[in-house]
C-alpha cells in the first residue's frame, strides 16, 4: 500500500511539473494556452479542452482556445453567465462535474453535436476577479475525481497568468482598449431609478461603432444615449468615440433632445461626412415620472408599464444622422414613466436576422420585455433573441424606475 502511496505522489508530481513548467512562460497568451490544452488533454485522458473567456460589458462566455472543440471558437461561440454547463460555472465560481451529459445541462449546440458524456469544468480568476472557464469533456462516462479537479484548477490559474487579450496586434489591442473605454464600466447610481447595460460585438474583431450612455444634467434630468455607426473597427470606434462626446456637449446646452441631436446632424454632416450614424437621446425628468426621447433614425425603445404589455413608445422617425439632408425640424416625443415601469433601448444587432424580416425580432422583443429589475430585463432579453452568436453590434441599456414605497 504504501509503494502505491508513492507512485500516486510520484505521478502528482509529475502531472503538476507538465503544467508548471518554466518554459510555458515564454509563450505568447495564444500559444500558452493551446500548449495547456494539449498537456491537460494529454494528462486527464480527456478528447476536449476549451478556455472561455468572460465579456464583462455582455456578461457572457466568449470561446478562446480549444482542442477537440475547435468549431467552437471558429464559430465565436457565446454563453450568458448562469446558462448551460459554462454560465453555471462562471455564475457559482465553483467545479461542476457532469457524469452524463443532457440537453438539460449542456446548451453548447457543439458540445451536443460531438456526443460527449462526461465534463468538467473549473473557473478561471485574476486578482480575485472572474475572467473565464476552462472545461473538458469525454466521449466515454467517466467518474472525474477531487485529484482531477485539484489539476484542472492548477491549469486554470497558470492559464490566468498569461496575456489574455484575444490578440497579439497592437492596433487591434488599442481599438478596443478605445472602445471600452467609451462605454461606461460602471453605470451611475441615480436615484429612483435601476439600469442595467449589455455590449456584444458581432464581428470577429470585437470591435464596432455600437454605444450606449449615461450622464445627469445639470439641471437634475438624465441622458440616456444609444446609438450606431455604420462598419466595423478602428475607424469605427474613433468617430464614435467623438460622436459620444460631441452629444454630450451638446447635451449641456440643450434641454430639448431634438435640439441636441440637430447640432450632432451638422457635426456629423460636416466633420464626418459619408458616415451615417443613427442615435436615440432621451432625457429622463428629475422626479422620474416623465421621459423626453427623439430619434435619428434609430428603432423605438420599449415601455413596459405594470399591467399592461409592452408597446413600441411612439417617438418620430426623424432622418439618421450624417445623410446630408436636412429636415425641416427634428421632433421629440414625451411619455409618462410610472413608477415600476421599464424602458429598453438597443442597437438593430438585438433584432436583425438573416433571411427574416426585422418585424420577426421586433415583436419578440416586444413580447420578452415585462416590468422587472433592469439586470433581469437585459438577462432575459439576451437570452431570448438569441444573442449569444449575433451577426452584428449588440447595444442595449435598460432603465427601470423603482416602485414607490409607501
Amino acid at each position: 500500500m504504501a509503494d502505491r502511496g508513492l507512485v500516486q505522489d510520484d505521478e502528482r508530481l509529475r502531472r503538476i511539473k507538465a503544467v508548471t513548467d518554466a518554459t510555458l512562460s515564454r509563450l505568447d497568451a495564444a500559444d500558452l494556452f493551446d500548449e495547456l490544452l494539449d498537456r491537460v488533454r494529454d494528462l486527464l485522458e480527456v478528447d476536449t479542452a476549451a478556455i472561455l473567456l468572460l465579456d464583462t460589458h455582455a456578461q457572457q462566455l466568449v470561446a478562446t482556445a480549444a482542442k477537440g472543440l475547435e468549431e467552437e471558437v471558429r464559430r465565436g461561440f457565446r454563453i450568458s453567465v448562469g446558462r448551460g454547463f459554462a454560465g453555471r460555472i462562471a455564475l457559482t465560481r465553483r467545479p461542476v462535474v457532469i457524469e452524463e451529459v443532457t440537453s438539460d445541462a449542456v446548451v453548447n449546440p457543439v458540445l451536443l453535436a460531438m456526443g460527449l458524456r462526461s465534463l468538467l469544468g473549473v473557473p478561471m480568476f485574476a486578482r480575485g476577479e472572474l475572467i473565464g472557464v476552462l472545461h473538458v469533456g469525454t466521449l466515454r462516462h467517466r467518474g472525474f475525481t477531487a485529484d482531477d479537479v485539484r489539476l484542472l484548477e492548477l491549469v486554470a490559474d497558470r492559464a490566468s497568468q498569461a496575456n489574455l487579450t484575444r490578440s497579439h496586434n497592437l492596433d487591434h489591442n488599442a481599438a478596443l482598449a478605445l472602445q471600452r473605454s467609451l462605454l461606461p464600466t460602471q453605470l451611475p447610481d441615480v436615484p429612483g431609478l435601476d439600469l442595467a447595460a449589455r455590449y456584444v460585438p458581432g464581428h470577429v474583431a470585437g470591435i464596432g461603432g455600437d454605444w450606449y450612455d449615461v450622464f445627469t444634467l445639470p439641471s437634475g434630468w438624465l441622458g440616456l444615449v444609444i446609438g450606431d455607426v455604420s462598419g466595423h473597427g478602428l475607424k469605427s470606434a474613433v468617430i464614435m468615440g467623438r460622436i459620444r462626446s460631441a452629444l454630450r456637449a451638446y447635451a449641456l446646452v440643450c434641454d430639448d433632445p431634438a435640439e441636441a441631436l440637430t447640432l450632432l446632424d451638422r457635426k456629423v454632416g460636416h466633420f464626418e461626412a459619408g458616415n451615417l450614424t443613427t442615435a436615440l437621446y432621451a432625457m429622463i425628468s428629475p422626479d422620474r415620472a416623465r421621459i423626453r426621447l427623439s430619434a435619428a433614425g434609430h428603432l423605438r425603445p420599449v415601455l413596459a408599464v405594470p399591467g399592461q404589455p409592452g408597446t413600441p413608445v411612439p417617438v418620430h422617425a426623424d432622418p439618421p444622422l450624417g445623410t446630408g439632408r436636412r429636415p425641416p425640424a427634428r421632433h421629440h416625443t414625451e411619455v409618462d414613466f410610472p413608477p415600476g415601469a421599464v424602458l429598453v433601448c438597443f442597437t438593430d444587432g438585438l433584432v436583425e436576422r438573416r433571411h427574416e424580416v426585422i418585424d420577426v425580432g421586433l415583436d419578440q422583443l416586444v413580447e420578452t420585455v415585462r416590468p422587472a429589475p433592469a439586470e433581469e430585463v437585459c438577462a432575459t432579453v439576451m437570452g431570448a433573441l438569441g444573442a449569444e452568436q449575433p451577426t452584428d453590434d449588440i447595444a442595449l441599456l435598460v432603465v427601470h424606475r423603482l416602485p414607490t414605497r409607501h
